[in-house]
């Protein structure tokens, strides 16, 4: 018998679109439009410079990046240990652990080449012409991308309808009684994937405005319930109005 998915483990409760039009009309009323970037390899490098750094400190590293390595090509001949000196020039945290990432993409992406491809340009160009699933495949094969990094990419540089969930929408999640306690962010993005409308604004639009709603509102260690837009429908908010423990 087939382990049941995680939909069928927690099926989506009724007032799950409530859920999400409040939280559209509270932080993002106007979502942007889709962006589908010209060069998606510059954005997963950027995705990787990204983690557990400010968006400062990104900005200032891939610049960095791109000033010393015109093309991928350059940093790939310089090897983990020239990539990881520009990152530390710049400044940040993490710096060789990150060079190492994305020497080894630029290096898979060199292995992926196909015969009489040797020499071109190092690029990610292909996703834009691959379906959902091939272009989700192809990032998940490359060296220290998972499938919150493949989620990040395929949303906001694709414009493809992918939901990664990052720890202010699991809590949020979990506070809500959507997801059972006991699930991980990995398994909370199954699940969202499967209950929530397959469109690129709904999944844009709800990824946003609940990591929003998570640093402003539903905070980690003394949530705001009295100003919560879901409180109504939040089972925790009674909990933490009462000055309970917090135990998400």
């Amino acid at each position: 018998m087939p382990r049941p998915t995680p939909a069928q483990e927690a099926p989506p409760p009724d007032h799950l679109p409530e859920i999400l039009r409040r939280l559209a009309e509270a932080y993002l009323p106007s979502p942007p439009a889709p962006r589908v970037s010209p060069e998606p390899l510059d954005d997963l490098v950027e995705t990787i410079l990204a983690q557990q750094n400010t968006s400062a400190l990104t900005r200032r590293q891939f610049a960095a990046l791109k000033a010393a390595y015109p093309v991928w090509e350059a940093a790939l001949a310089d090897g983990p240990d020239g990539v990881e000196a520009v990152l530390r020039a710049a400044g940040g945290g993490l710096a060789r652990i990150k060079a190492d990432y994305i020497w080894n993409v630029l290096h898979r992406l060199e292995e992926l080449q196909s015969p009489g491809e040797e020499g071109s340009p190092l690029s990610l160009r292909a996703l834009r012409s691959m379906d959902d699933a091939e272009a989700r495949a192809l990032l998940e094969s490359l060296p220290g991308v998972g499938m919150k990094t493949a989620s990040l990419l395929l949303l906001f540089d694709l414009a493809r309808p992918a939901i990664p969930v990052e720890n202010n929408i699991w809590r949020v999640a979990g506070r809500l009684d959507l997801i059972p306690a006991r699930w991980n962010v990995l398994k909370a993005e199954r699940w969202f994937d499967e209950v929530l409308p397959r469109d690129w604004a709904t999944r844009y639009t709800f990824h946003v405005s609940a990591i929003r709603h998570g640093r402003q509102t539903c905070l980690s260690r003394r949530p705001r319930c009295e100003v919560c837009v879901l409180r109504d429908l939040c089972p925790s908010a009674g909990i933490f109005l009462e000055d309970g423990p917090d135990t998400r």
